[in-house]
């Protein structure tokens, strides 16, 4: 494949993403980014799904485990690694396959626009200590004066509005202009989009409740026991996570574990839904839908035809 070719296989959860991705990779040469916002961090194997080492197949994986469960992991922190990771492929003569169901991440990585970095000098704080001392106001008034189409959008949200203003002073460009700039900037990456789904929604759904019971039984309480004994707090933005969140409650005793396991398939299958939301209002995404019965071969066997006339 020529320099820039990227393909693209998204789906939600228990989709089977992650296998046809190692598959496709496998068959073509290439090597996995993953697209997933929970598998970033260390430690939180069970509770996010994250692919094994035997499921890998010696398939070599990018983007997981990268940062610790109490970091702090942005937009931009992905954009950053997933385009060096990409880039790097891409010079070996491989083929990069962006493999996961953050929408978020793989429609930004592929319209090659930059979010603006995440400071790391302490200005948030600073902020931060501003919000709770002036209060909001104080915040909304100085936006206003910079940035009046940042504070139009943030309908006085108190989290966008800090970030607008953290952007401006750690880089003396608005937000604004940022996006405006980095929007205008050409694709990086000609992408051959693959979406993998289940013709009967309720196929899905049990696959999904099936996956949270055998996490259980796999161990992912031992896991959060291990993660919070190391010192990350219960509210650190990964233990929000559905699969964390939940369990932690069941531990405290805030709820029992039946009630827990009743959430987070719930929370499972609602995540799900609005994955395929997102990623439905791409109309380049070839779908291929498994029906009852069908063998996984059949996918892959869809999806290789696909990357095949892509090579060419």
């Amino acid at each position: 494949m020529t320099k820039g070719k990227l393909i693209v296989i998204a789906g939600t959860n228990a989709s089977g993403k992650s296998s046809l991705g190692v598959q496709m990779a496998a068959r073509f040469g290439g090597e996995v980014i993953s697209a997933d916002s929970r598998q970033v961090f260390q430690r939180l194997d069970l509770g996010s799904g994250k692919i094994t080492k035997e499921e890998m197949n010696g398939v070599p994986h990018h983007l997981i485990d990268v940062c610790r469960p109490g970091d702090f992991f942005s937009m931009a922190d992905f954009q950053k690694l997933a385009y060096q990771a990409a880039d790097d492929i891409l010079a070996r003569g491989k083929v990069p396959f962006l493999v996961g169901g953050t929408g978020l991440y793989v429609d930004n990585l592929i319209k090659g626009g930059e979010f603006a970095p995440t400071p790391s000098t302490g200005c948030r704080e600073k902020l931060e200590e501003r919000l709770q001392h002036e209060g909001l106001e104080a915040l909304i008034e100085e936006l206003r004066s910079i940035d009046p189409v940042a504070l139009q959008k943030s309908q006085n949200n108190p989290r966008r509005i800090i970030r607008a203003l953290e952007v401006w002073q750690e880089t003396g460009e608005t937000i604004t202009a940022h996006n405006q700039r980095t929007a205008a900037l050409p694709p990086r990456f000609d992408p051959l989009w693959i979406g993998v789904d289940y013709v009967n929604r309720q196929d899905l759904y049990d696959r999904i409740d099936l996956r949270v019971r055998l996490m259980v039984k796999d161990g992912l309480l031992d896991e959060i026991r291990q993660v919070l004994s190391s010192g990350i707090p219960e509210k650190a933005t990964a233990m929000q996570a559905i699969g964390y969140k939940e369990f932690i409650d069941a531990m405290a005793g805030r709820a029992t574990m039946e009630e827990a396991i009743a959430q987070v398939q719930q929370s499972s299958r609602r995540y799900a839904k609005r994955q395929l939301t997102w990623f439905k209002r791409n109309e380049k995404i070839h779908w291929l839908r498994r029906a009852p019965g069908q063998a996984a071969e059949e996918i892959f066997s869809a999806a290789f035809q696909l990357a095949r006339n892509f090579d060419k």
